[in-house]
């Protein structure tokens, strides 16, 4: 009992044992780490814009001129590396155009910066006839979309609506009308396309005539042709080296290899390096109705456009 109990007062009482000494806890909340953070953003965003730049990026449309394959409001997806890379490959944000864009309320063209331009390509190789690409035109650097019908040293000419190539028509079948239902993103706007809304049991349509081109390497298309218009004439001319000769699938308004840039045209066949990658597929598609009501984000997408190839399919041989 020596051991374990001490004298005390004249009574035994057991001896307490002694109380390890409490080790300093670490504060509750721990600070940000502000530098990790940043670093950690950085090469997400180097990331993305590196996946942007070389590989693929999204690309929206924002007018009709690639009517009827291609409506207001569809998203796609846009190959970087289809033809190799060039000074309008890399997407390199701009803050400045961003803030103007975002707070001052001033549209801008692009939130990207354009670097200066140079000849050839890197891994470059030439478009082929019938693909959707897209391009800057020269001085510029807004993206638009259009579709590769002149390969250089083609002759490409334009008479009464026809487009020939190498002194041959590209061979047109009439299609009937496309019905292309009408919303917020497609109006059929009466100025550009008279007498075309129609309305019946299923709603309003924009009725235009389409008709299917087929180019000499058998790729074919859908175009809208609505009867004369300034573009239906182009003199004969003699793709340059290294150039190709762009036109949009909606015909009385596009403004593409037809016109001059004063027209805001593209002023005849665009050199190689202004493509900017070839278009691929629509991811989704939408109909212009969304507002900061969540009900609209889903009621909004058009059925049956996703997924939709636009890689021109190829006519089949005669037999």
């Amino acid at each position: 009992m020596a051991d374990h109990l001490a004298l005390e007062g004249g009574r035994d009482r057991p001896q307490s044992a002694p109380q390890p000494t409490p080790a300093a806890t670490p504060k509750e909340s721990r600070r940000l780490d502000w530098r990790g953070e940043l670093r950690g953003l950085f090469w997400l965003l180097l990331v993305v814009l590196g996946f942007h730049s070389f590989v693929a990026k999204p690309f929206y449309i924002p007018s009709e001129s690639m009517l009827p394959g291609l409506r207001v409001g569809d998203r796609l997806v846009v190959s970087k590396y289809a033809y190799g890379w060039s000074f309008v490959s890399p997407t390199i944000p701009d803050p400045v155009a961003m803030f103007r864009d975002i707070v001052l309320r001033e549209p801008q063209e692009t939130w990207s910066v354009q670097l200066p331009a140079w000849h050839g390509r890197i891994w470059g190789s030439l478009p082929e006839r019938g693909d959707v690409v897209i391009v800057k035109p020269p001085g510029s650097n807004t993206d638009l979309i259009k579709r590769v019908i002149g390969l250089p040293g083609d002759r490409v000419e334009v008479a009464g609506g026809i487009v020939y190539i190498n002194d041959t028509a590209i061979p047109r079948q009439a299609m009937g009308d496309a019905m292309i239902p009408v919303d917020a993103n497609t109006r059929c706007d009466p100025r550009q396309y008279p007498g075309a809304l129609v309305r019946n049991d299923a709603g309003a349509f924009c009725r235009l005539p389409m008709y299917r081109e087929t180019l000499p390497n058998g790729r074919r298309y859908d175009t809208i042709d609505l009867g004369f218009s300034q573009g239906d004439n182009f003199a004969s001319i003699t793709v340059p080296a290294n150039h190709v000769f762009l036109m949009g699938d909606n015909r009385d308004n596009s403004a593409d290899s037809r016109f001059s840039e004063a027209d805001r045209g593209l002023g005849g066949p665009v050199p190689w390096e202004n493509i900017g990658g070839r278009a691929e597929f629509i991811t989704f598609s939408l109909d212009g109705s969304t507002s900061l009501d969540p009900r609209t984000w889903f009621s909004a997408f058009r059925g049956g456009r996703a997924g939709t190839s636009l890689v021109p399919a190829t006519a089949e041989p005669a037999r």
